[in-house]
């Protein structure tokens, strides 16, 4: 069954982009109790201009959650949400890693009305077509054989919070450095 999943093309997205910047392949995973030393084995499939192309493991490794938040407006069609990025680097050659994937993240997402208009853009172009739910035909993209329908970015900005350093302890994630931001964006169905 076809989905609404905003967080899907923000990962695929960035992921996409890391990967043309020389990162390698970034795993990003949902919040979940994980385990990160799977993620060395990660290899992803990148599509660039339309030509798949693999990229092995950078040994920096994403994890996010989802963030439903009060509309900011009367009109109900236009969902607000947040997405909590963290990032750990976790292999010691990839700690200035950390730093730049802060950037990157800033220089694609930090741009408002921009940034989604961007995003919009891509997503357009990966577009792979059609499914119907509820009576209703949506546009629809394909990403690790599940069907996603295509969101309209209205707005996206970026802030970064100061408790990285609550959230990297070695003895638990086994990290060498680590980030935590916030994407926050309004979205339509389309």
């Amino acid at each position: 069954m076809a989905i609404h999943y905003p967080p899907v093309f923000l990962n695929k997205y960035l992921q996409e982009k890391l990967a043309l910047k020389g990162f390698g392949a970034t795993p990003i995973f949902p919040t979940y109790p994980s385990d990160f030393s799977v993620a060395t084995d990660f290899v992803l499939d990148v599509s660039v201009n339309n030509e798949v192309k693999r990229h092995s493991f950078g040994g920096l490794v994403g994890v996010y959650d989802r963030m439903i938040k009060k509309r900011r407006m009367v009109f109900p069609h236009i969902k607000c949400e947040q997405l909590l990025y963290y990032f750990y680097a976790i292999q010691e050659s990839a700690v200035i890693s950390i730093l730049e994937t802060s950037q990157i993240v800033q220089d694609l997402f930090d741009g408002s009305d921009e940034s989604a208009q961007e995003l919009n853009a891509w997503i357009a172009s990966k577009a792979s077509g059609t499914v119907t739910v509820d009576g209703v035909e949506y546009k629809k993209i394909t990403f690790d054989n599940q069907d996603f329908l295509l969101p309209f970015f209205h707005y996206i900005c970026v802030f970064q919070l100061e408790e990285t350093r609550d959230a990297i302890d070695f003895n638990t994630v086994r990290t060498y450095a680590g980030t935590k931001l916030i994407i926050d964006y309004d979205w339509h169905k389309s």
